[in-house]
């Protein structure tokens, strides 16, 4: 399996990362802190890496008490409980929204010793910022490179784009936009409930929605979602085609690492609010860095990554 490094767009230097962890309360009603993937190899954990370099801001938060009312027991006592969850809920709201996350780089897998990867038609397209899309697209036309839409502009939209495939299949959308320090700027996936998808995102992940469009001429609307201004990171486009609900994911695109002060909090959130997770979080085996996996409502794919470990693998 070949591997591929590539940056991705951000023109905002990370943060330094704080080792401390903030709490939220369980659901136990006692003052308790809740307490990709990288495709691991010995010699090589990069299947074809594009790095991301956004961060954003923290602020410290304190885990709130909810104190047991006098002469009533937590047990049986629905309401009770029902505040309790309410509680629950909004302060991992919050843990997931202060804490300092970013995207990390986009992992795909490339044909080296292996026929050929599957796509499936889940996966959309990367997205590059270009400065000149049409000289961009000249030069790929020069080195032999297919191109599948000629520039123009964006259906219902004045942004110049074209489209390209590379030699295994993968699609890349070249966005003509002022530059960053880093070229990859977007990674598309296509869901089967865009209403879901997006809550999701914004509780489970902490991203903000930059923007929603709905295109009914051609049947289909799209969420731009991230952790910043879309002109300055990398982002999520979540595209959903009327009446389709569900997509074949193939085998060749992997998943998208996110960078997390705590991964052990960062799981309890995703499965509160319906993510699953699929490696529970922890040390990698050899290198110490802590991770933690988890599909999203359409069984996309995500690695949590502990931000203070992260740094000290690039060291």
């Amino acid at each position: 399996m070949l591997t591929r490094t590539l940056p991705i767009a951000s023109s905002i230097p990370p943060r330094s990362f704080s080792k401390d962890r903030p709490s939220f309360p369980s659901n136990t009603m006692r003052n308790s802190s809740i307490r990709c993937c990288y495709n691991h190899h010995p010699s090589s954990r990069r299947l074809a890496l594009f790095q991301l370099g956004t961060a954003i801001s923290q602020s410290q938060l304190f885990g709130a008490k909810l104190l047991k009312p006098e002469g009533n027991s937590i047990e049986g006592n629905s309401t009770f409980g029902n505040v309790a969850n309410a509680i629950e809920e909004q302060d991992a709201l919050d843990w997931v929204k202060n804490d300092k996350r970013r995207m990390l780089h986009v992992v795909y897998r490339v044909d080296y010793g292996v026929d050929k990867y599957d796509i499936g038609d889940g996966f959309g397209h990367f997205g590059i910022a270009a400065e000149d899309v049409a000289k961009t697209i000249n030069l790929i036309k020069a080195k032999g490179g297919k191109v599948t839409r000629e520039p123009g502009p964006v259906k219902g939209g004045n942004t110049i784009i074209a489209f390209i495939e590379d030699p295994d299949g993968y699609k890349f959308e070249i966005l003509e936009r002022r530059l960053t320090s880093e070229p990859l700027c977007q990674v598309m996936l296509r869901v089967g409930d865009l209403d879901r998808s997006i809550n999701f995102y914004k509780k489970a992940f902490g991203m903000d929605l930059l923007r929603k469009k709905d295109n009914p001429d051609y049947k289909y609307a799209t969420a731009i979602m991230g952790y910043g201004p879309e002109d300055e990171n990398a982002v999520l486009e979540l595209t959903y085609n009327y009446g389709v609900t569900d997509y074949d994911k193939g085998n060749g695109y992997a998943q998208v690492a996110i960078g997390t002060n705590d991964v052990y909090k960062t799981a309890e959130a995703i499965k509160l609010y319906g993510g699953e997770i699929v490696r529970e979080p922890g040390p990698l085996p050899g290198i110490n860095t802590k991770i933690t996996v988890c599909l999203d409502p359409d069984g996309w794919k995500w690695v949590f990554v502990d931000n203070v470990d992260f740094l000290k693998e690039l060291e």
